[in-house]
């Protein structure tokens, strides 16, 4: 297959290709419907980058993004991706919620189902959540990240960013470092990289790696240097302190001393190694400006743009149903 075919191997009729509700996670999906979603995006893409990026299919849609958890990159890139496809996007922050009196989550999917949304855009601190109120509402449900579960956009987005520049995701080797064991995004990176034959390795300290990690397919690494041998991509993740009890790392000196990319490691991937990072960074931390800005193997503004295809495509595609969609109805 060419670089720039990215048909699915599997070709099924409208809604068959993607018979879900909701997208809650990349768990769970098979190959061809993970891959229908990256092509779906690539129509996007050309669109965000002409004049005229508008288009009005989603007209009359209401959709609501909930984010109980502060975010600004992937809530702006949810508002930007609903309002190119001409939905009423309401953006309900947690500031602003109820749950700040109180309220139980339950009590907030029976209160967003009343308003009669369309989609509905979930980010929140607590793995699980967004299942919940997946169960409890009457239209499709997104996942924009929930604690340290799943962040499915963001492994499309990243899956997307990967086969432009790389032309396959089939036996690429993937290096993703750093908190592995408090990352939803790590966690659904490797279903999505390893579902679309991928060979993923994992490196980390010993006390930010999750246990039994192997059953996920991954190889894992406390040696950064050596994981780096022939990588194609390397993926680097913040600390999440947000998310952390106690003291995982002895310093930020040391932690950026040992699993740190600086231009000497980044050396021993292949020459042309892509370097990805999905947000926010910490420079000096998990990664040196040299190597995040690096001309030409860097692919973090590249991800930001593919975010926006991406969730025009998720947007589209799990609203089909209720828009009357030939062949999804």
């Amino acid at each position: 297959m060419p670089a720039s075919d990215h048909r699915p191997a599997t070709l099924l009729p409208g809604g068959a290709v993607f018979p879900h509700r909701h997208l809650t996670g990349i768990a769970g999906l098979q190959p061809h419907e993970i891959t229908f979603f990256l092509d779906e995006a690539e129509q996007w893409i050309e669109a965000n980058r002409s004049r005229a990026k508008s288009d009005r299919r989603l007209e009359g849609v209401t959709q609501i993004n909930a984010f109980f958890e502060n975010s600004t990159r992937t809530l702006l890139s949810f508002e930007i991706a609903g309002k190119r496809l001409g939905a009423d996007v309401v953006n309900m922050t947690v500031a602003a919620s109820s749950v700040k009196k109180g309220e139980t989550l339950i009590d907030t999917a029976v209160t967003l189902n009343a308003m009669r949304a369309d989609v509905i855009v979930i980010r929140h601190m607590a793995s699980g959540a967004v299942g919940l109120i997946a169960d409890k509402v009457d239209c499709p449900v997104l996942n924009a990240g929930d604690g340290s579960h799943e962040h499915p956009t963001q492994a499309l987005l990243d899956a997307l960013t990967i086969r432009r520049r790389r032309g396959q995701l089939q036996g690429q080797r993937v290096v993703i470092c750093g908190d592995i064991l408090h990352s939803r995004v790590a966690r659904s990176n490797i279903l999505a990289l390893t579902a679309l034959a991928a060979e993923v390795r994992v490196v980390a300290p010993t006390t930010l790696m999750p246990p039994a990690i192997e059953a996920m397919h991954v190889t894992p690494f406390t040696d950064f240097d050596a994981a780096l041998e022939g990588a194609d991509v390397v993926m680097m993740l913040r600390l999440q302190n947000e998310r952390m009890s106690g003291a995982y790392i002895p310093s930020t000196r040391e932690y950026h001393r040992r699993y740190g990319l600086t231009p000497e490691r980044l050396a021993r991937a292949k020459p042309d190694a892509l370097v990805m990072h999905p947000g926010p960074m910490n420079r000096g931390v998990e990664i040196t400006s040299s190597v995040a800005d690096l001309p030409g193997r860097s692919a973090i503004t590249e991800q930001v743009e593919m975010g926006v295809a991406v969730r025009m495509a998720c947007l589209d595609v799990l609203t089909r149903r209720a828009r009357g969609v030939e062949g999804w109805a």
